[in-house]
């Protein structure tokens, strides 16, 4: 077999449109290089708004899209001496997953622990890996300290809900529906406010006191980030991760948060950004390394607990695209590659 079933969005635009499954040449690695024969790879929204050119980069189309995968190495490149045939591994940072074929760098590849499954194994690099790096090395949440979130019922934070409950810190955690209420709750967060029907500053206050928090993570954006921000004590730490509040947002200058200046500048407060993609392209390797072992670590113990996906086959993709927006639509889509 001289080649391979690639999905390829051939041109900026609309997933569901410009989307094609096609034949390419099966690549061949090179030196320190490892070939994949992918199993599954995740299709997340961030992959769906890269290919809209709304993402933080915009490839040269036509593209294979995915930002991570699970497979089996089949073929060792020259002076590969660290990996071998046969060993199941997940990819670190490696572009085009949506592919029956991945080459990658050595230092780009991971083995999986024997127990843990494809589903879970496809999934670690991107939103558990998020959740160790903010609640770690970007805001050292210590045990007892409160952790303002939003979106708490996402993936990524359902991972900080888990750490808070491991690592002793409490969670405040935010969501948009009061049927979350509960589950939140039952996950093990320490207090909810559901936008719904409350005032989060409010409701912050009552909770953690006049001052507010010290440390807050946001991925909504918009005036949700904006609340959270004026809910901060003095001198307070807010990272911004994710901007879900305006995912249908077409208009680039409208992906703002409406800071307000006078909390910001009297109560000398700090609001930056984190972006993955940057973090696994500029973090210094030891540490890059240290943070992906303790993330598979508290992966395989248990302590983190990833959803189990939703397996659709490659030749449905359509259906995985429309489920990975898709409201409750009951775990991360898989594309499976198995023939």
């Amino acid at each position: 077999m001289t080649t391979m079933r690639s999905l390829v969005a051939e041109t900026m635009g609309e997933p569901s449109e410009v989307l094609r499954l096609r034949a390419r040449p099966i690549p061949v690695p090179g030196p320190g290089e490892v070939r994949i024969r992918v199993t599954a790879a995740p299709v997340h929204a961030s992959d769906l708004h890269t290919i809209r050119g709304r993402y933080g980069f915009t490839p040269e189309f036509p593209t294979v899209p995915g930002i991570e995968s699970v497979g089996v190495i089949d073929e060792l490149g020259s002076g590969t001496v660290s990996l071998s045939v046969g060993q199941r591994v997940v990819t670190i940072g490696v572009a085009g997953t949506w592919q029956d074929c991945v080459v990658a760098a050595a230092e780009r590849v991971l083995p999986v622990p024997a127990g843990m499954s494809d589903s879970t194994a496809a999934q670690i690099m991107a939103n558990p890996l998020t959740a160790v790096i903010l609640t770690g090395a970007e805001l050292d949440v210590r045990p007892g300290e409160w952790l303002l979130q939003t979106a708490a019922g996402s993936t990524v934070g359902r991972s900080v809900i888990q750490l808070g409950t491991h690592l002793g810190f409490e969670t405040l955690n935010v969501v948009r529906r009061r049927s979350a209420v509960d589950e939140i709750r039952a996950l093990g967060g320490t207090a909810v406010i559901c936008t719904e029907d409350e005032d989060l500053r409010a409701r912050v206050a009552r909770i953690a006191g006049p001052d507010g928090v010290s440390k807050a993570i946001d991925c909504v954006g918009g005036q949700v980030g904006a609340d959270v921000s004026r809910a901060l004590a003095p001198h307070g730490e807010l990272v911004v991760f994710g901007a879900l509040s305006t995912h249908r947002q077409t208009d680039p200058g409208a992906l703002t948060i409406p800071i307000f200046a006078r909390s910001l500048i009297y109560e000398t407060k700090t609001v930056r950004g984190f972006w993955l993609f940057r973090w696994l392209t500029e973090t210094p390797r030891d540490r890059m390394a240290a943070a992906i072992d303790r993330t598979l670590r508290l992966v395989d113990s248990g302590v983190l607990r990833v959803p189990e996906g939703r397996p659709i086959p490659l030749e449905r993709f359509g259906e995985a695209v429309d489920s990975a927006e898709a409201p409750e639509h009951g775990g991360k889509p898989l594309l499976m590659f198995d023939r």
